[in-house]
């Protein structure tokens, strides 16, 4: 049996699209761990790696036209994936000629729609991010018995800097930076400590984003993300740092905000369903197919990728292109 993986990426966060459906059947769930590690490798992976998978199955629920897993390169699972969503919406839309649509996802299923280019040549899509909590108990957070975290810092981290903790439903802990911090060492000191091995306060590990403010409704967030380490783009950061923006920073809500990327750039909305503060995003940016591979099952679970080639598309071209000129 062939397998047809899909090299995609948002923002330079790159992934394969595992399409399960086109296969005779399911991988076991050790068999989609094991195949994600593979592949995902930098070094010895499949045609460069990856920061994981997006393994697209079909959804029970109605109305919706497929579900979306995200598997980590460490072979760990995330709850959500804001650049991966685009690309799977993307994949799902040209599939099954729909514009606008759903994905179901672990905690929800999100709206998805094909959305103006954000530059010639460059497919471009807007998702739903959802739901949002601050609360301890989605974080997973223990931090001084607080119920919630808000600007507030945490000695053992740092004694500069100000985090805030939201879920979107990835855990994000945000902090606010100058330039220097932002491309210094503290933001791999800190999520290091809290991803990498054992801590009090984010014992599951959470997602850590270091934010500069460049003007109104202007951000770069550079983030360490939860299975991954240091990623070109994390959509779900990115989302959570334009709500702590806004929150925080006096960034509006329902305007366009610009968060770039050491990957290139996006756009987020930043909305508030009702009084009771019930917020969600949206993202908008590039869902670029970098090209396809196809190997047999067998060669794909025992790593065998000595003779596989990726055919390529331009569309690479094109976003170089785009991230150049901005």
């Amino acid at each position: 049996m062939n397998v047809t993986l899909t090299k995609v990426h948002g923002s330079e966060n790159d992934f394969f699209i595992l399409d399960q459906t086109q296969l005779d059947r399911q991988l076991t769930e050790n068999e989609l761990k094991q195949v994600t590690q593979n592949v995902a490798k930098r070094s010895g992976g499949l045609v460069g790696g990856a920061d994981g998978v997006l393994s697209v199955t079909q959804s029970e629920h109605p109305g919706v036209a497929g579900k979306m897993r995200v598997i980590n390169a460490d072979g760990s699972e995330a709850s959500m994936c804001g650049n991966g969503i685009r690309t799977v919406a993307r994949y799902l839309g040209e599939k099954q000629q729909q514009e606008t649509f759903k994905i179901e996802t672990m905690y929800a299923d999100l709206m998805v729609k094909h959305a103006p280019s954000l530059a010639p040549g460059i497919a471009t899509y807007q998702a739903e991010i959802s739901p949002v909590s601050f609360a301890a108990a989605d974080l997973k957070m223990h931090v001084a018995d607080l119920s919630e975290l808000h600007h507030k810092k945490i000695p053992a981290l740092s004694q500069q800097l100000y985090f805030t903790a939201v879920a979107v439903p990835n855990p994000h802990l945000i902090g606010f930076v100058d330039h220097t911090t932002l491309l210094g060492p503290e933001l791999g000191r800190i999520a290091s400590y809290l991803n990498d091995g054992a801590n009090p306060y984010f014992p599951d590990g959470v997602n850590v984003s270091f934010v500069e403010v460049l003007g109104q409704n202007h951000i770069f967030v550079r983030t360490y993300e939860r299975g991954v380490g240091f990623t070109n783009a994390c959509g779900t950061g990115m989302s959570a740092a334009s709500l702590i923006t806004v929150l925080e920073q006096g960034a509006d809500f329902e305007s366009p905000i610009t968060v770039r990327n050491p990957g290139g750039v996006v756009k987020t909305l930043v909305h508030d369903r009702s009084a009771a503060q019930n917020y969600w995003m949206e993202l908008i940016g590039n869902a670029t197919f970098t090209g396809v591979v196809t190997l047999s099952l067998a060669d794909l679970l025992a790593a065998n990728f000595a003779d596989v080639e990726l055919q390529k598309t331009d569309e690479q071209t094109a976003y170089q292109n785009f991230v150049a000129n901005l």
